[in-house]
């Protein structure tokens, strides 16, 4: 699995958000034994039976007592291992037993971010990972999973694991060493404005499908010369890497990126204000913290080269690994408040994009950057339509599939 998709608090823990040997309690009763017999040992005798031990019994006409035989107790029977022999006793419905029996924890297993319903909200299953599962093996993923921030950030870095390509890592970093800044930004600007002016006069727009779709395809087709009219064969496909590269043909990337970036803002109308006429350093500031908090590509697989020593135990050599971003970018021991969107955040930091120079990497901020100045001056009232709230979906790559709008306010 690519970095790009195919479509498809013991621990220390601002808008708020939300090994692999089982730590729960063992079963009790394994194999058919069942839990401690609540009735006498086989081989005791109870106080009141036939045993000798408990008053004699009078005769209602005055004979005096008969003198009991004596008993003899018999050897204890070895449990029997049958389907209902194995079971334990059950307990009155409503009694306190009963109730026991159904507050006993269950035992622990590793969720996975691949179950049902981990779409909607992943970041309450990677809590549990980074907590209690550091490592473990996921057979939905088929994979060694990580979700520390520390273990995955050293894994996106180091040369012991492979078979990934992420924009802006070292080996990417290599091949790109004549980018022209001043000319990217100026084909995201023009882009943007272009795209922005389109549906500034509109009642209701989706700036996923109508701005956010367009923009990494048409600085994509300006930057490598491809007239704006055929930028349309950039969107999706082999012709963007053949005439971008591997890092710029990234484009659903950026998009999904771009989408989740004005979502974040959007929905935060002190953001909107901070960010209406920010300098470019500010709105730097935003879109990392964007990618940290809801990272477009959650999940990035690798493979081992020899034996990892991380937190929770050993990687085996060899192994595919799942390093989950969304989980790190929410690290409490690397971040501070995690599930906040702080502007001004002390400790900034993304694992979305690498830190060496590549056009992927530097297109995707300004994008970002001339997405908002675009919009804001062709809508200067721009808003989320009435009770539309940006819900993100997806498992390994995560961000609003729509984004309605009222461009005049």
């Amino acid at each position: 699995m690519s970095d790009e998709p195919q479509d498809s608090e013991p621990r220390s823990g601002r808008r708020d958000g939300d090994g692999l040997a089982s730590h729960g309690p063992k079963s009790e009763g394994p194999k058919g034994h069942g839990p401690a017999s609540h009735g006498p040992k086989a081989h005791e005798t109870t106080s009141h039976g036939p045993t000798g031990h408990g008053p004699k019994s009078e005769d209602p006409k005055g004979h005096p007592p008969t003198k009991p035989e004596p008993v003899h107790a018999t050897p204890a029977r070895a449990p029997r291992r049958g389907q209902w022999g194995a079971l334990p006793a059950m307990a009155p419905a409503g009694s306190v037993a009963a109730t026991a029996a159904n507050e006993r924890p269950a035992r622990r297993v590793a969720p996975s971010p691949l179950e049902p319903g981990a779409t909607r909200d992943p970041y309450r299953t990677y809590r549990v990972l980074r907590e209690e599962f550091p490592l473990t093996h996921d057979p939905l993923l088929r994979a060694w999973v990580l979700s520390r921030y520390a273990d995955v950030a050293s894994a996106l870095a180091d040369a012991r694991f492979t078979h990934g390509h992420r924009p802006g890592d070292p080996p990417c970093a290599e091949t790109h060493t004549d980018v022209d800044e001043a000319e990217l930004r100026a084909v995201a600007e023009r882009t943007a404005f272009v795209l922005a002016r389109r549906i500034a006069e509109r009642p209701l727009a989706d700036l996923v499908a109508d701005f956010c779709h367009w923009l990494p395809a048409g600085t994509v087709a300006a930057a490598v010369g491809v007239p704006y009219r055929d930028m349309m064969r950039l969107v999706r496909g082999r012709a963007a890497s053949a005439l971008a590269g591997q890092c710029t043909g990234q484009i659903a990337v950026r998009e999904k990126a771009l989408a989740g970036f004005l979502a974040d803002v959007l929905v935060d109308p002190d953001l909107v204000e901070a960010l209406r006429d920010a300098p470019s350093g500010l709105v730097a500031r935003a879109w990392a913290e964007s990618l940290r908090r809801e990272p477009p590509v959650q999940i990035m697989m690798r493979r081992t080269r020899g034996e990892i020593h991380v937190s929770g135990g050993v990687l085996p050599a060899g192994a595919p690994v799942a390093l989950l971003v969304g989980a790190a970018g929410r690290d409490p021991d690397r971040f501070r408040n995690p599930d906040r969107f702080d502007l001004l955040r002390e400790d900034p930091d993304q694992l979305t994009y690498g830190p060496g120079p590549c056009p992927a990497v530097t297109l995707a901020a300004l994008e970002a950057e001339y997405a908002l100045r675009a919009l804001f001056r062709a809508m200067p009232r721009l808003r989320l339509a009435n009770g539309f709230r940006p819900e993100r979906t997806g498992v390994i790559t995560r961000a609003p599939r729509t984004l309605i709008v009222r461009p005049g306010g």
